[in-house]
């Protein structure tokens, strides 16, 4: 079973946040914030995790807080259910349309943090959500899940539609990259032999 828990307190956000690997989707998510919560519920669905969010947040402040250490929790969470990565594809990317988005994502699970961000937004809020903040979130779990992380956006002008293609777009790449390979199962997928 490759499942997690990782809960994380500080003086601006309390969390606690459950991960399975190999899930169906199910989602319960609560992080105060309604548009990561809407963005969480669709990687939870696309990527096919079960994931279960909850945070309490310094919202009067802004919701960077929240956002950042939801997405240091979710990359501490996924590097801890993967453990030695044994069986694991390692690689996974995806080019993903959303409307008049395109979105391309490309991972590897290679124990090295790298984060590559080609996204322009063209606006400064969906709502109360700073747009600024999707890259936030993706750095934050590429630091702490130790991958590499690359983002290429082709097309795209509505900003909800090119963070939720971005968000998609990574669940689809993370799933296939996380996946076990039935043809490699008891092998790390490196010469090293770890990774």
């Amino acid at each position: 079973m490759r499942i997690s828990e990782i809960k994380r307190t500080t003086k601006e956000t309390d969390i606690y946040l459950s991960l399975e690997l190999d899930g169906t989707g199910k989602n319960d998510i609560d992080t105060g914030c309604g548009f990561l919560n809407h963005m969480l519920t669709l990687f939870a669905s696309h990527g096919r995790f079960d994931l279960a969010v909850k945070c309490t947040g310094d919202y009067d402040v802004d919701y960077h807080h929240t956002v950042e250490d939801v997405g240091i929790c979710l990359g501490l969470a996924f590097r801890e259910s993967l453990g030695a990565k044994k069986g694991i594809n390692r690689y996974g990317n995806m080019i993903l349309p959303m409307d008049e988005a395109l979105i391309m994502t490309a991972v590897d699970f290679s124990g090295r943090a790298y984060f590559v961000w080609d996204v322009e937004i063209h606006a400064q809020k969906v709502g109360d959500f700073d747009t600024e903040l999707a890259e936030e979130f993706w750095r934050a779990f590429a630091g702490n899940s130790l991958c590499t992380l690359h983002f290429r956006q082709f097309s795209g002008k509505n900003a909800h539609h090119v963070i939720e293609c971005a968000f998609k777009s990574a669940a689809r790449s993370i799933s296939q990259a996380v996946r076990i390979n039935p043809e490699y199962a008891d092998e790390i997928p490196s010469t090293k032999g770890v990774i």
